[in-house]
């Protein structure tokens, strides 16, 4: 260990030491913090008592817990902090007793900050409706679920909600520097070396916690220098910290589009070791995991289709489950994704249809609709001659009439023509019997 582990033993964590006190401190977030936005006004301890409630939405470690606090010590609020996870209705209503009474006594407003609001149940948010409606509390809620599922109507219209962004580089590197160099943290007892700086930011993810975090682990196992200088965080101390191997791996840069291309590429040319290389290399880089099954679910509708019709719904599971438990747990359904999609049959036959559909209309390849498949409902639409002629499919014993369907202009045209692989072969032998009627052959 190094020489500095004392100095860290038995101190509050790096990064709630370093949380901002006030909305000037806070790093990122700048959509959000402009004069007059809602933060801002809610902490102006001149705002009106009943300022209105907020929703934070964003992933973690992007500050939703260091606004709320910063805004109650800016505001001059009285602040009250209760977690979704171990929180009940019983003490969402004391709280609100608790807020009403400062209010009549001491006209004193209460922020009431929730964490993981999205783990309340219907019945435990709706505790908070009074609080919230009659202006007993300032709700500060925080959640990494999209709200629109987790939180209820009543909740969400009396709310604002405002999405946070995860951190950029040049915020996490204001972070960590400040974090070595300020009172409340490392007060320069240690120097960050470039390398090591670029390593924190790169697997930090736009984490605020995370970064100060593995800053406080390394700066435990750096070493005093051979001159007697402050001990230097390198990167291999990082690392060590971390413990997963530092990549070469820039999230805006080069090296992030090359391995996300070569991991489709892998899935496309079904090289499921390829794959699962190219997926490790960025879970283990800090890429975001829903980056990595957007990638997943347009893989499954661009290169297999329906060869295999079970790829997309699969790829789509795999997202919402990494969205619903978060990572590291989220690697498993990722990698049970990606082997699926890089082993089973492959056609793009949907893809190029679609394609070829739209550079025709582009093209101006496109005429009036045929009349007999033209709305016949509204009032005059029958004198126009409006369905006249269409035969209703489902009076056949086959499901399927000869009539036109597409305009005169484009009878005849094909745009999906699919392939003799897995499902789709047994697609593309239906489609043939399919189009010999419709032509009336």
């Amino acid at each position: 260990m190094g020489a500095q582990t004392a100095l860290f033993q038995g101190q509050t964590p790096l990064a709630v030491r370093m949380r901002p006190t006030s909305l000037d401190e806070v790093a990122g977030q700048g959509h959000l913090l402009r004069p007059g936005s809602p933060l801002v006004t809610l902490a102006d301890p001149d705002a009106a008592r009943t300022a209105s409630s907020v929703i934070l939405w964003g992933p973690p470690g992007t500050g939703k817990t260091t606004l709320a606090q910063a805004i109650a010590r800016s505001s001059g609020r009285r602040f009250v902090e209760l977690s979704a996870v171990t929180a009940g209705v019983r003490d969402v209503r004391e709280v609100m007793q608790e807020a009403l009474t400062q209010r009549d006594l001491y006209d004193q407003s209460t922020i009431l900050f929730l964490d993981e609001i999205h783990r309340f149940t219907k019945a435990q948010q709706d505790a908070l409706l009074p609080g919230v409606e009659n202006g007993w509390v300032v709700l500060i809620a925080a959640t990494t679920e999209n709200p629109s599922f987790s939180v209820i109507s009543p909740l969400l219209s009396r709310s604002l909600l405002l999405t946070l962004k995860p951190l950029t580089d040049d915020d996490l590197r204001m972070l960590v520097d400040r974090a070595v160099s300020d009172a409340r943290g490392l007060a320069a007892s240690v120097t960050l070396g470039d390398d090591a700086r670029d390593a924190l930011v790169r697997l930090s993810s736009g984490d605020a916690r995370r970064a100060l975090t593995a800053l406080e682990a390394a700066a435990s196992l750096a070493e005093p220098s051979d001159h007697g200088g402050s001990p230097v965080i390198s990167a291999e101390h990082v690392a060590q910290a971390v413990d997963r191997a530092l990549l070469r791996y820039d999230r805006q840069g080069d090296e992030h589009y090359d391995v996300i291309s070569a991991f489709i590429k892998s899935i496309r040319g079904s090289d499921v070791d390829a794959a699962m290389h190219y997926l490790a290399r960025m879970i283990e880089a800090g890429e975001d995991p829903r980056f990595i099954a957007r990638r997943l679910i347009i893989s499954a509708a661009e290169d297999i289709g329906l060869a295999d019709p079970h790829a997309l719904p699969l790829a789509v599971a795999a997202a919402d489950a990494v969205q619903f438990i978060g990572m590291p747990e989220g690697r498993i359904p990722l990698a049970e994704a990606t082997a699926y999609l890089a082993t089973t049959a492959k056609s793009n036959a949907a893809y190029l249809a679609i394609d070829a559909a739209i550079a025709d209309v582009r093209a101006g390849g496109f005429g009036r609709v045929p009349i007999h498949l033209r709305d016949a409902h509204y009032p005059g639409a029958k004198r126009l001659g409006h369905g006249k002629g269409y035969i209703y499919p489902h009076d056949s014993e086959v499901g399927v009439s000869a009539q036109q369907y597409l305009p005169d202009e484009l009878r005849g045209r094909r745009y999906y023509e699919p392939k003799a692989l897995g499902a789709e072969r047994d697609v593309q032998a239906r489609l043939e019997k399919i189009r010999r009627i419709l032509d009336g052959r």
